[in-house]
């Protein structure tokens, strides 16, 4: 029997509510966490994994959860922070039923909750979802796919992080160490070839974006996951799964710039976030630097216009910026430093609100 306590750990950091839903003629079994809609109702995509357990399930959808709200406070959007974890294995379950009760569960929310693709997920399959609710965006023929939206919010967020730490963001200075080249890395990997990237690493365990990067970009050299920590390159952008930066890895880190490009790099904030402060390496953290794809599809929800979602994508520079600036000062690590930041916004929205308009 599990001792972990749901109502304690949603108390400590604050939820506001967790659904369990499931549907005997598809079989889709899920969870749904929001953790906080001061700003607006929850956004935040849905991940289908073959978790171990049901627990696991949980408490990766309540980090993830936590995890929107900070990114959607940081990124300067009107929303609150939600996940959805479907468990199930990503192979076998998929089908229009398994999508479209999905949205009829997500309807259930009444508009508290939006959802959109995540980790096994795709924009075919929210469009099964948008025939029964919506409350779903980054949908085809509009944002479409975030991945090279997320991307180039990296790319800009690791400009923010050489010109801090370096003084100097000409991608061309500068060596790269990409964990991951499916969706995220790999259109990242693309832009830091066009911006003449003087070398560039990958490491990456699926067969098929392994050789579909040799064949596309044979510069980029490979290099197997168990060395991928301790290259000697300027910058390492974690774009696989969460906890990859712990107590084994940090220490092999030679570059002095980490863009954590996946969810939930650090295993544990304070501890592996002071780790890196202690060690000289710039961290960007994580939900502010892959903060471009929820922007992007964000703007689905006031009309599609990809130019003013560019332009608000390439304002993670300034937003980490900001961020760097508030550690230094504070001498705390940049994680915590972004927490600040996104924390700080949430609570002035919702005192610039406590007052009633009528609108």
């Amino acid at each position: 029997m599990s001792d972990f306590k749901h109502f304690d750990y949603m108390e400590k950091h604050g939820y506001e509510q967790v659904v369990y839903f499931y549907d005997k003629t598809s079989g889709l079994k899920g969870i749904t966490c929001i953790h906080n809609t001061t700003l607006g109702p929850a956004l935040g995509g849905t991940r289908l994994w073959n978790y171990a357990s049901e627990e696991e399930a949980v408490v990766d959808c309540l980090r993830l959860a936590r995890g929107m709200s900070y990114k959607n406070a940081a990124a300067g959007l009107n929303l609150g922070g939600g996940k959805t974890v479907l468990i199930g294995d990503p192979e076998t379950v998929k089908s229009e039923g398994y999508f479209r009760a999905l949205g009829r569960f997500v309807q259930s929310l009444n508009g508290r909750y939006i959802t959109a693709e995540d980790v096994n997920t795709s924009t075919k399959d929210m469009d099964f979802v948008n025939m029964e609710t919506d409350h779903v965006v980054g949908l085809e023929g509009k944002s479409g796919n975030p991945s090279p939206m997320t991307a180039l919010g990296a790319f800009h967020g690791i400009r923010a992080a050489l010109q801090y730490k370096f003084k100097d963001e000409d991608i061309s200075k500068y060596s790269f160490a990409v964990q991951g080249a499916g969706q995220t890395g790999y259109y990242l990997i693309k832009k830091l070839v066009e911006m003449k990237a003087k070398k560039i690493y990958f490491s990456e365990i699926n067969k098929k974006h392994i050789e579909r990067m040799k064949k596309e970009n044979p510069e980029v050299l490979f290099v197997e996951p168990k060395d991928f920590y301790a290259l000697d390159v300027d910058v390492i952008v974690p774009c696989a799964m969460g906890g990859s930066l712990n107590d084994t890895t940090i220490p092999q880190i030679k570059a002095k710039v980490i863009a954590g490009t996946a969810n939930n790099v650090l295993l544990d904030e304070d501890v592996h976030g002071n780790m890196l402060k202690e060690m000289g390496i710039l961290y960007a953290p994580d939900f502010v630097i892959n903060a471009g794809g929820v922007i992007n599809v964000a703007h689905e929800l006031k009309g599609y216009n990809i130019g003013r979602a560019t332009r608000d994508i390439e304002k993670i520079y300034d937003r980490l910026t900001e961020i760097f600036t508030i550690a230094e000062k504070e001498n705390i690590h940049t994680q915590l430093a972004a927490k600040v930041y996104a924390k700080n916004r949430i609570e002035t929205i919702k005192n610039v609100r406590g007052n009633y308009i009528n609108r």
